[in-house]
């Protein structure tokens, strides 16, 4: 009798038990979850997704893979029907894509959320979907990407060669006799504009010094043309209507006025537009008058320097 009961209570047991594993079972493949709606989308590789599959919405869990199997009708993809819980908005942009959420991690299918303006997806409806990579086809791209780093690598090995060159080329330039040569210069070019600005400056004072000058001149001279323009003027009312010969006289003379007052406004113009100009050939006068009257003391020092390098005892002028 006690036999019998304890074979009952292990009977029920197994068949409770086996009961909860069909329900588990049904449970996770969707069996339960008449209230999805179903959709399907085609990919390239499948990437060991199986029915069960999580499927995610912006990253929540959002269904279920129902069934992974190649296309009836195109043998070059795989089909993908899964489920998705009526209350997620699946647009009819959205893209599912095969991905995962770590390394290590199972792989599932994402669904983006598509934009706002966007019409929700019907029943039924077929996806886009982003082809996802394997880890095969990563590796052909590093190897792909191997002869470009190589060529990269190479063409930088050259570019360091010739700066290498380069910057020996520029300590060869920059040794210490040429830093010492190119201090001497700018001394020289110092200690040569330390002398000459004083000289320049007064030239330069003169030569505005005469403008001031001559300007006031110039308008004198305008001031009277015109009082002359307007004597000939009165001139010509009076006598010119009973002589010819000195109408004409009058006639050239204005004439010779007027040519004579564009002059003087032309030299006048020149000096304004020309006084740098002006200004600069003074100075190289000067500079060259310097020098003249430097070679003219070394000639009469030292004759023999036209003629040859020795040096020889100075001569003082007027010695034999």
């Amino acid at each position: 009798m006690n036999s019998r009961g304890e074979q009952v209570w292990v009977g029920l047991f197994v068949l409770v038990a086996t009961a909860l594993l069909v329900a588990s079972v049904l449970f996770v493949t969707g069996a339960f979850s008449r209230g999805n709606i179903p959709h399907r989308t085609y990919v390239n590789f499948a990437g060991g997704l199986e029915p069960g599959a999580a499927v995610r919405f912006g990253g929540m869990k959002a269904g279920a893979v129902r069934a992974v199997h190649v296309d009836p009708q195109d043998s070059t993809r795989i089909e993908v029907d899964f489920d998705v819980a009526r209350d997620i908005p699946l647009k009819s942009d959205s893209v599912a894509k095969i991905t995962s959420l770590g390394p290590l991690g199972d792989n599932y299918l994402e669904l983006s959320t598509g934009t706002r303006g966007a019409r929700p997806a019907e029943p039924g409806s077929v996806l886009n979907s982003a082809q996802s990579l394997s880890f095969g086809d990563l590796g052909d791209m590093v190897g792909s990407l191997q002869p470009m780093v190589q060529q990269t690598l190479e063409k930088l090995n050259d570019r360091l060669d010739e700066l290498q060159v380069t910057v020996a080329r520029a300590n060869d330039l920059l040794n210490d006799r040429n830093r010492a040569n190119i201090g001497g210069s700018l001394a020289n070019v110092n200690g040569m504009l330390a002398e000459d600005r004083p000289k320049v400056s007064a030239t330069l004072n003169n030569v505005q010094s005469a403008s001031e000058r001559l300007t006031p001149l110039l308008d004198d001279l305008k001031k009277t043309m015109a009082q002359a323009n307007d004597v000939l003027g009165h001139i010509d009312a009076v006598v010119v209507e009973d002589r010819p010969d000195l109408k004409a006289s009058l006639v050239e003379l204005r004439q010779t006025l007027a040519t004579a007052s564009s002059v003087m406004d032309q030299l006048n113009r020149t000096l304004d537009y020309n006084a740098d100009n002006i200004d600069e050939t003074l100075a190289n006068i000067r500079v060259t008058t310097q020098h003249l009257k430097d070679l003219t003391a070394t000639l009469k020092r030292r004759p023999y320097t036209l003629i040859r390098a020795d040096k020889s005892p100075e001569r003082k002028p007027g010695e034999q």
